[in-house]
């Protein structure tokens, strides 16, 4: 059988294709070997995600937006070598895989301890650090919908199943949106685990979860897989996308559908860092931060600080940093209705998800935007490095008490790379 792989073709906006008239999908199956059968997904769809492929077909995904015409496919090379010789076409790219932050090479920020969770109600000491017990007075991110890219979510733990809203999974194999691997459900916790009299409270309580399930039961995806779960956002409503994951390198089809869905469907995307060895950081000049974190135009791409606010030895760091949120032995909900303990960037980026579902609702009514709640995100943090922004804490550690009682509007706050030093 000829070997095959997955690619990424991202195709020209329809009016800039010599052939304009033809869909992109009838271009893709005018390059297969002759007899080749293909079948492609709608991304978008919920009930069409996470389907197993087919030997004798070729199965991908359809990505059908003007700024943002992708189509994935398990192609042989001379299939490829004839899409690349297409002039509708403006690039082919292998489809690479990625990790849920902090696996990878780093082992001792795996998930660990889990155990029961408490009896009675219980505020984390990380929810106090950012004041999100403070803000709930104000704002509870009642109807805020956040998406967690990840390994998806137990929705059955106790402590979520209130407010999980729905998913979809785009794993091989796996059409199932419920965590087998307890990433997801992690950083759901984080985000938003209900007060309902016991267990574990997350900073957003009352706001809407959504798992698109983008990693498997090794915490391991492709980018593909993402690449279709931010699509599958972008025409379900949701407001603000979480992807603790990333890799070294990225298809520059991913940070063409992030901008989409930041641009034009006012999506806030939040994403980890990264991590590194401890004791092993980077020169301030240069940056270990991991894709799609590194897109300084429309992710937020957040560190890592612990209890103290400095910065966690793990963290990865450099000018695209944003904010900073804590992310050193973080306890949330684990799989099978457990609690347990996790570190890294990974746990860092669902505290800026939480704390912009909470400042999103309390300032719905004066009609925010993502970019309006960036802006209040970045103009409210608290400053824990240079003044202005570096490239260890960004603008600082996130404040959700700050972020809800602002008045509106708030300057503008850039997101391109910063220039600073490290801080002492």
């Amino acid at each position: 059988m000829t070997e095959r792989k997955s690619v990424i073709i991202t195709f020209k906006p329809k009016d800039q294709r010599r052939d304009r008239h033809t869909d992109k999908l009838e271009i893709v199956r005018k390059a297969l070997t002759r007899g080749t059968r293909a079948h492609f997904l709608d991304a978008t769809s919920m009930a069409k995600g996470g389907r197993t492929s087919i030997e004798d077909q070729i199965v991908g995904y359809d990505v059908d937006h003007y700024d943002a015409p992708i189509v994935t496919a398990q192609l042989t090379q001379r299939e490829i070598q004839r899409l690349q010789e297409d002039d509708n076409v403006a690039k082919v790219e292998d489809d690479g895989p990625c990790h849920a932050a902090g696996f990878g090479p780093y082992r001792h920020l795996r998930l660990r301890e889990p155990g029961d969770c408490p009896q009675a109600e219980e505020i984390p000491d990380n929810i106090k650090q950012v004041d999100a017990d403070q803000a709930w007075g104000i704002s509870t991110g009642a109807g805020i919908k956040v998406a967690i890219l990840d390994t998806g979510i137990d929705y059955n733990h106790p402590d979520l199943a209130a407010n999980y809203k729905g998913g979809v999974s785009y794993v091989a194999g796996n059409a199932s949106p419920m965590d087998d691997q307890g990433h997801g459900t992690h950083c759901a916790g984080i985000i938003a685990a209900a007060r309902n009299g016991h267990g574990l409270v997350g900073i957003a309580p009352d706001a809407s979860l959504y798992a698109v399930k983008v990693l498997d039961a090794q915490a391991t995806g492709r980018f593909s897989w993402s690449i279709a779960g931010i699509d599958w956002c972008t025409n379900n409503g949701i407001n603000i996308i979480n992807m603790s994951l990333g890799c070294e390198a990225a298809p520059s089809a991913l940070e063409l559908i992030c901008n989409y869905a930041w641009s034009k469907k006012g999506i806030l995307i939040v994403a980890g860092a990264g991590n590194q060895s401890d004791g092993d950081p980077v020169p301030p000049w240069q940056s270990n931060v991991e894709y799609p974190a590194k897109y300084y135009r429309d992710v937020i791409g957040v560190s890592s600080i612990d209890a103290s606010n400095k910065i966690a030895p793990n963290s990865a760091r450099g000018p695209e940093v944003k904010l900073c949120a804590p992310g050193v032995d973080i306890r949330s909900t684990l799989l099978d209705g457990k609690c347990g303990i996790g570190s890294g960037t990974s746990v860092a980026s669902p505290h800026v998800a939480g704390v912009a579902a909470l400042a999103w609702k309390a300032h719905e009514a004066a009609g925010i935007d993502n970019e309006g709640v960036w802006n209040l995100l970045a103009h409210t943090a608290d400053n824990l490095g240079r003044p202005g922004r570096d490239s260890l804490y960004g603008y600082g550690r996130v404040n959700a008490l700050a972020a809800v009682s602002a008045t509106l509007p708030v300057p503008i706050m850039p997101k391109g790379k910063c220039c600073c030093e490290d801080a002492a």
